[in-house]
């Protein structure tokens, strides 16, 4: 069955819709954080701008406050929906390392067969050039790549977000580079909101002592719920107005939170500064390019690349097998071959020293018998010798190889023989 790139993603990111809504692991966080916002706004629609119906000319101005209260909640809402349900620029993960060549340790060894193995260690960072500057780039050994420039591992999501802010639990989602003006929006309209709750409770208040000439306190004691929502907007706005401040510095100076946080004391020199004015226009005036990741997608499987050991493999049956067993082959035909050469030779040296030494013990026959005299029998054993050595020349010469060396039936030595029986039989 196929299966889709969310099914199989391994960050821990929470999927909906079919991969189209993508949120962080601790996405549970959201409807407290939808809580905060809405439970305010109702409270005050209720209790406090539903009483100022009328307090402004002409008589019916007043619906919008409440109007205005709506809209602007359900605005805050949705912004925080686009930074939390949205991909913030995640990397994509490869499934396999670099094509670079790896440093190797031998430290690091094979539990199989107990034999060491060169360790696969890409090196931890690598050199880029960003603006005329030589920047440092780390590896990220979970998703397997060199992370591009501003680009941190969200330890919480386990991704690679582009230009990484930091990890927001409010709204239970990485802040990167495709959400983070949705965030900042979400920041300082949350902030316009509270400003907007506590100037309207704190005006109710004055009408209040306006129409029945009482003192502030017993205007508080009149409408409770107009001091509570002030008090939970004073506190709210500490937190949302410290956010928004701090991100507009952080927009004006193009930095991150991650890097002001990790580089305040490094007096580094700030390589994406462009500007008051260029830095606010590339946040929130720069067009967005689309996701690199197609969650919808369907996965394709690859096909695994060889190890080291089957291209080993390959080349040996490339070339006809295991070459060990070949080569031992080799090795035996050369000794065998070897083998039977020395013998061949051994036998051929036996059998032509064998005739020698009977030529020259015939010679030496011959010599004697000269000396004791010619008479004709003799004559006739010498006739008969030097017949006979021609027959076994030309017996030698038919039959060059023993059968030992090669396909021959007979041998010198039998040859030999049989001539020197005949060599008898003349005399």
């Amino acid at each position: 069955m196929e299966k889709r790139v969310y099914e199989v993603w391994k960050g821990r990111n929470k999927f909906l819709l079919g991969g189209r809504l993508i949120f962080g692991p601790d996405a549970r966080s959201l409807p407290f954080t939808l809580l905060l916002i809405s439970a305010p706004s109702i409270f005050f629609c209720i209790f406090v701008a539903r009483h100022l119906r009328h307090a402004f000319y002409p008589y019916n101005a007043g619906y919008a406050v409440m109007v205005v209260a709506v809209v602007f909640t359900i605005y805050v809402l949705i912004i925080l929906f686009l930074t939390s349900a949205r991909d913030p620029g995640i990397i994509p993960r490869n499934s396999r390392p670099p094509d670079e060549e790896p440093h190797h340790d031998s430290s690091v060894s094979a539990e199989a067969g107990n034999r060491q193995t060169p360790g696969r260690q890409f090196p931890r960072t690598k050199e880029v050039m960003v603006n005329g500057i030589m920047v440092r780039v780390k590896y990220c050994s979970t998703c397997m790549l060199y992370r591009p420039p501003r680009c941190s591992h969200c330890s919480i999501c386990n991704n690679c977000v582009e230009r990484f802010d930091h990890h927001c639990p409010w709204v239970g989602q990485c802040i990167g580079l495709r959400n983070y003006r949705f965030f900042f929006m979400f920041v300082s309209s949350a902030a316009l909101l509270c400003i907007y709750v506590f100037s309207m409770s704190a005006f109710y208040i004055k009408v209040l002592m306006d129409d029945n000439r009482r003192t502030v306190w017993e205007a508080m004691k009149e409408s409770p719920p107009s001091v509570v929502l002030m008090a939970y907007c004073f506190i709210a706005l500490w937190f949302v107005g410290g956010l928004t401040g701090f991100h507009l510095y952080l927009i004006g100076t193009n930095q991150t939170t991650y890097e002001n946080f990790r580089h305040r004391a490094d007096n580094r020199i700030n390589l994406y500064d462009h500007g008051c004015l260029s830095n606010f226009h590339e946040v929130f005036c720069t067009k967005l390019n689309p996701p690199k990741n197609n969650f919808r997608a369907i996965v394709q499987e690859e096909v695994p690349r060889p190890t080291l050991q089957s291209t080993e493999e390959a080349k040996a049956e490339d070339v006809g097998g295991d070459p060990r067993p070949k080569v031992d082959a080799e090795i035996k035909n050369s000794e065998d071959l070897l083998r039977m050469s020395l013998r061949c030779n051994i036998e051929e040296g036996e059998d032509l020293s064998k005739i020698s030494q009977w030529h020259n013990d015939e010679e030496n026959d011959k010599d004697i018998q000269n000396m004791e005299g010619n008479d004709p029998p003799h004559t006739t054993l010498n006739f008969d010798s030097t017949m006979a050595i021609d027959h076994r020349a030309s017996m030698i010469q038919s039959n060059p190889k023993p059968s030992s060396c090669g396909n021959g039936s007979g041998s010198p030595e039998i040859v030999t023989n049989s001539a020197v029986k005949t060599g008898e039989a003349g005399k």
